[in-house]
């Protein structure tokens, strides 16, 4: 899912950027009130397995690739969008300098559609689902955050004519719904150990830790 550099102009890329320097801006100012000693392992331990299981890619076709993301578990672990924003522009800022993977005129885009777009979609399709279930609702909203973000980054990529609109959205949407179920999966097992073995790391199982 990562946009390498020259899939997207100059002007659209410069959109993202801007959108994306809002969202981790607001996401920098939730860590200074929220983040403290106890919470910042947790972070640097989520971050290292975000960007291991991102390593593992399925080719698509048409010079792009599937992978998970991990943005929607850590909203979910930490009761917050704006630290599945921060950590994912992380992720994406070291891959993109160190690792070549993903463009770096076009990180923008990728923080939107894996950092924005993942966060905001799978916390809330939690959040909203909760009460039937921490499996439940951390399984459809780690499913639906990939999902999600995968039809925007096609879209995105049909705007900037590099997707036919109907070919790029069968095959991100196809592979990353089928992708997303083992994200799914995995952000329902992390979330359910988290909130039966250190219920006090989630604010929302009773922890006052965010």
């Amino acid at each position: 899912m990562h946009i390498p550099d020259g899939f997207i102009p100059t002007w659209e890329s410069a959109i993202f950027w801007i959108i994306s320097i809002i969202f981790v801006a607001l996401a920098i100012k939730w860590a200074k009130n929220n983040m403290d000693e106890k919470s910042v392992p947790l972070f640097a331990v989520l971050g290292a397995g975000i960007f291991a299981i991102q390593a593992i890619n399925v080719p698509i076709g048409m010079g792009t690739s599937g992978h998970m993301v991990g943005a929607a578990m850590a909203s979910m672990i930490f009761d917050s969008p704006y630290a599945g924003i921060l950590l994912l522009a992380l992720v994406l800022l070291i891959q993109g300098l160190f690792f070549a993977d993903g463009g770096i005129l076009v990180m923008g885009a990728n923080i939107f559609n894996m950092g924005v777009i993942c966060a905001f979609v799978g916390y809330y399709a939690f959040k909203s689902l909760r009460n039937r279930g921490i499996s439940i609702a951390a399984f459809v909203g780690g499913w639906l955050a990939l999902f999600t973000s995968a039809i925007v980054c096609s879209l995105e990529l049909t705007i900037a004519g590099t997707f036919p609109l109907v070919a790029g959205l069968s095959a991100m949407g196809l592979y990353h719904a089928i992708i997303g179920l083992i994200e799914g999966a995995i952000t329902a097992i992390v979330l359910g150990y988290i909130a039966s073995a250190r219920p006090d790391m989630l604010k929302w199982a009773g922890g006052k830790n965010e």
